[in-house]
């Protein structure tokens, strides 16, 4: 009861503090890993579940098996989310078949989740399609395999309308992808908050989408963001209490951990809170 009080101030408070301007933004949610907390993440469960509820912005994570096959797992290790052991890079796509998450779901595949949305033209769809390499598992070559095909298989199934992205915190996927696909519209995430420096590195690379860490973040260097040309998405999402701050320094895209609970708490408690899923 207590944190709900304390929830419902900060709402009453974020809203006041707004100007009329500031109440003309609107910030796109989107679920991340099919809202982790609330769901067994990057399931077809979860991204279903987030489905139903009306969400049509979502975000996962791209590994590739021991044989080259494309799966949605966000660790480098598989303990956390099952109860097997090593990682999605060191096992085949057999050996992950027969894994289940310890929500008792299989990992779920590439093509699995595109080919669910590939019939779902003109349903306002934005997708966060994160490679997770990483210099101790990926050597270049294999970061070119990667990237080529999850590029063909993500663009040979989005529908009409749809708005894809591909995002990496490994500055050598995106590299890739850019000197390879010129059109690929890329979005740069870092753990760092929006500043000087995050502006200046997805100028220098010529990305305009920036995925930004909320906490060092200020309203300044977002409109400083936005007037260099960039939207910003901010992260994370693991309480209300995170998208109010969003809002407040003027994220046009917020990820959401709690999918269900945002939606709800936006219905009820902040309607005033333009907001698409």
């Amino acid at each position: 009861m207590k944190k709900i009080f304390k929830t419902l101030i900060f709402a009453a408070f974020m809203a006041a503090s707004f100007t009329a301007n500031a109440q003309d933004q609107e910030i796109r949610l989107f679920s991340h890993r099919g809202g982790r907390l609330e769901h067994d993440e990057n399931t077809m469960y979860a991204f279903k579940k987030s489905y139903e509820a009306g969400y049509r912005g979502y975000e996962t994570d791209i590994r590739l098996t021991a044989d080259g096959k494309l799966v949605l797992f966000h660790d480098n290790s598989l303990d956390r989310c099952t109860d097997a052991t090593g990682s999605i890079e060191s096992k085949t796509m057999k050996e992950v078949e027969a894994i289940k998450t310890k929500g008792g779901n299989p990992i779920c595949t590439l093509k699995e989740f595109v080919d669910f949305f590939k019939d779902k033209h003109n349903d306002d769809l934005y997708i966060e399609f994160e490679i997770k390499t990483n210099e101790k598992l990926y050597t270049q070559e294999k970061i070119e395999e990667i990237c080529d095909k999850i590029y063909k298989m993500v663009t040979a199934n989005k529908p009409e309308g749809a708005v894809y992205l591909f995002t990496s915190a490994d500055y050598r996927a995106l590299r890739y992808l850019q000197q390879k696909y010129k059109t690929t519209d890329m979005l740069l995430i870092t753990s760092k908050p929006v500043n000087d420096e995050t502006i200046a590195l997805c100028k220098a690379m010529g990305i305009t989408r920036l995925g930004a860490k909320m906490e060092g973040t200020s309203r300044a260097s977002v409109k400083k963001a936005k007037e260099a040309g960039l939207t910003v998405s901010l992260w994370p999402g693991l309480c209300v209490e995170d998208l109010m701050l969003g809002a407040y320094l003027g994220a046009e895209y917020m990820c959401t951990d709690r999918p269900l609970e945002y939606m709800k708490f936006c219905k009820e408690k902040a309607p005033w809170l333009k907001v698409r899923y």
